[in-house]
């Protein structure tokens, strides 16, 4: 599967690593699980959105770009990252924030993604949530063209067809790295939101003949949305590539049972997920996708729809700066007592 045709800059510390997870494995009596480490893919703390950034940054340089234009949620990964890459290539950066979570407490306006996002310098401006953040992006362009800048719009989340291209570049990583130590996976796991990281695992996995099932356990839609979505960016994906034949419908599969009362809403399978990982791994998840991810992965495990004797690599996509955020939904708001 040739990527080379695409013009691409590299920012991704890569391969990252894929780790056993034991204690936890252990813990929960079911299948090994193994963590492919996109929390640690270098950029701005890290997070799936680079391996996307590589493709879309590299198009904008190639088509002269001289700033960035993307959206998000508040406490957006994508928006921390994009901004950060912009700061990387000499490019300005416009970032649309969209208040999707009602009622948060202060520190998610101020602290984590959004304090990061200020240090790197992006130019913020916030929207009410319900808006057509693609006509919105698309009248930010208008405005910076006519004040002499050559923008480039990035999608939320990186996901297009374009984007999608580093998660295929990710389960070749997945592949090679169990291939070499003869590892045998029965199923990858991963939070889907945006879409794009499922459909290039999918075209990845699936272009490749790997015969590992891909599951994404949903943080925003219902299943039915969701599955439609992946699978639609997954053919673009499939097409753009050029690979032969056609996708499997029955190749993207999602599970939205763990998405709570709403995107970036705490739960209570999240808050145990991102505590148990943190204390028995040390490894730190988001509380908005791989939180609800391994939530989801963890109820799974229990119910038995993964068992003992099989091996599950779930893709961490990083975030760990948001959980700053959510301090509250931690019980953890209250400073320590000091003198």
């Amino acid at each position: 599967m040739d990527l080379t045709r695409f013009a691409r800059v590299r920012l991704t510390h890569a391969p990252t690593p894929l780790e056993h997870l034991p204690r936890l494995s252990k813990l929960l009596g079911g299948p090994e699980i193994y963590l492919k480490r996109d929390d640690c893919t270098g950029l701005a703390s890290g997070g799936n959105k680079t391996r996307k950034l590589e493709f879309l940054v590299g198009d904008a340089l190639a088509e002269g770009a001289t700033h960035l234009v993307t959206q998000g949620a508040t406490q957006s990964n994508h928006v921390r990252q994009t901004v950060a890459a912009a700061c990387r290539f000499g490019l300005g950066a416009t970032a649309l924030l969209e208040e999707r979570v009602d009622g948060a407490a202060s520190d998610y306006y101020g602290s984590g993604n959004v304090f990061l996002d200020r240090l790197f310098g992006a130019r913020l401006e916030v929207r009410p949530a319900g808006l057509d953040m693609n006509a919105e992006m698309l009248a930010v362009g208008e405005r910076l063209r006519a004040q002499g800048e050559r923008p480039y719009l990035i999608p939320g989340g990186g996901s297009n067809a374009l984007g999608a291209l580093g998660y295929v570049v990710c389960a070749q990583e997945i592949l090679q790295q169990v291939n070499e130590r003869g590892l045998p996976i029965d199923a990858v796991v991963h939070a889907t939101g945006s879409c794009g990281t499922q459909a290039g695992l999918v075209v990845g996995l699936e272009g490749m003949n790997s015969g590992i099932p891909v599951l994404g356990i949903g943080v925003r839609a219902a299943r039915e949305a969701q599955e439609a979505n992946v699978f639609k960016l997954a053919a673009l994906t499939w097409e753009k590539i050029g690979l032969r034949g056609e996708l499997r419908r029955e190749a993207v599969q999602a599970d939205c049972d763990y998405v709570g009362a709403g995107y970036g809403r705490p739960t209570s399978g999240m808050i145990e997920a991102v505590t148990l990982l943190a204390q028995y791994e040390g490894v730190l998840l988001d509380p908005v996708y791989s939180g609800k991810g391994m939530a989801g992965l963890i109820d799974l495990i229990r119910k038995g729809r993964f068992r003992r004797g099989q091996n599950v690599v779930f893709v961490h996509t990083g975030g760990s700066a948001g959980l700053f955020a959510y301090r509250d939904a931690f019980g953890m708001a209250d400073p320590l007592p000091h003198p």
